[in-house]
């Protein structure tokens, strides 16, 4: 079974203080959703509100088309994948896996025939007499999801159930994870700060600050054509560049700069381009976009000083202060085998297409930038 998750103009307040605001989300039946943003953000507490330890100040959660209003946990289709994991260290990985249905009163061999299926499901078939202490940190993962799909929940919430692992296991865990949820086809809904796991895993990602919704869509979508300065800024990295708008269709809009006058995608909500002649606005520039103009061929093209060189064996990534202002930027290239042609000091052209360029209406920034 699956189930989608409505969450209908939900605000959850603490006294004075606003952890989430009219929240209008429909996670569709069978989809692996995530909530991505910075700590503080209010992402894990949507999740509580979703699995019914915390109740909305406002609006409604509605899973399978009913309203959740005063049903607790226990009494939800849901089944939640914390950080911590919370196996059980006294209990073979079987009996952890089945304890679910030790707690419904489902007899043992049933119980171990259930927890032989899913460890097929999650590759470790033959390790059900194995203790939890005997498992690697990304078997222990795979035991927790298999633990949690024993219940047979209509939804799978998980907050942050990588956090704790290191970068090469968390690589391989979200290729897992994400094959884990395609094969049992039910609703996954994932809480992270990291933008690698969310792009990678999600079929929708919504961006949070502060509360606030700042962007529901896919990740080709997140990444590619962000809606606000907070998404441009928080989702990968980019070169921000402050001007005003000099011209503006519905497509491509110019911005004047401290660094010259660049044409760039005009950035759009809802379809509509958000800026008008004489705005203040951001434009942002991906580091991969921005590439050497030796001969200053390119529309955007602009003078800037390298600085200094960063080898990272599959990338080069050159850093660049502006001629004209005190600002750093960012190029990323492929590491063809030579090296970046340009020594430190140079005063080079750099450019970049229209089309890899966007323009947004001033907003927060993602912290750090």
């Amino acid at each position: 079974m699956s189930a989608d998750v409505q969450l209908d103009d939900v605000w959850i307040r603490f006294q004075d203080f606003v952890a989430a605001r009219d929240v209008n989300i429909h996670i569709k039946e069978g989809e692996f959703f995530s909530f991505l943003g910075p700590s503080g953000c209010g992402k894990t507490t949507l999740l509580r509100a979703v699995s019914g330890f915390l109740e909305p100040s406002q609006g409604k959660v509605l899973i399978g088309g009913n309203d959740m209003a005063g049903i607790g946990p226990n009494k939800r289709p849901t089944a939640l994948i914390f950080q911590n994991l919370a196996l059980f260290p006294l209990m073979t990985v079987w009996e952890n896996i089945a304890f679910s249905l030790e707690v419904q009163g489902v007899g043992k061999a049933e119980r171990r025939k259930r927890a032989e299926e899913l460890l097929e499901l999650i590759a470790l078939p033959g390790q059900g007499e194995k203790m939890v202490n005997e498992l690697s940190g990304g078997q222990k993962q795979r035991v927790a999801i298999a633990r949690a799909l024993a219940a047979e929940p209509d939804v799978l919430l998980l907050d942050e159930p990588l956090s704790a692992l290191d970068l090469k296991l968390r690589q391989h865990m979200r290729t897992e994870l994400r094959a884990i949820q395609q094969r049992v086809g039910i609703t996954f809904i994932y809480i992270t700060h990291d933008q690698g796991e969310a792009l990678t895993m999600s079929d929708n990602v919504a961006v949070m600050s502060q509360g606030v919704i700042e962007q529901v869509a896919d990740g080709n979508t997140i990444y590619d054509r962000p809606e606000s300065a907070f998404v441009a800024s928080f989702v990968g990295e980019n070169n921000a560049y402050t001007g005003k708008v000099e011209t503006a269709d519905n497509d491509y809009v110019s911005v004047a700069t401290d660094s010259g006058l660049f044409r760039v995608k005009h950035g759009k909500r809802n379809g509509e381009g958000q800026l008008k002649v004489g705005d203040n606005a951001y434009i942002f520039v991906r580091p991969e976009s921005i590439k050497f103009d030796d001969d200053a061929s390119s529309e955007n093209s602009f003078k800037a000083l390298v600085r200094h060189q960063e080898f990272e064996g599959n990338f080069w990534q050159v850093y660049f202060d502006l001629s004209s202002n005190n600002k750093s930027v960012k190029l990323s290239m492929v590491n063809d085998g030579g090296s970046v042609g340009h020594d430190v000091g140079t005063e080079v052209n750099l450019g970049f297409d229209p089309d890899l360029g966007i323009a947004l209406p001033e907003g927060t920034l993602a912290a750090g930038e």
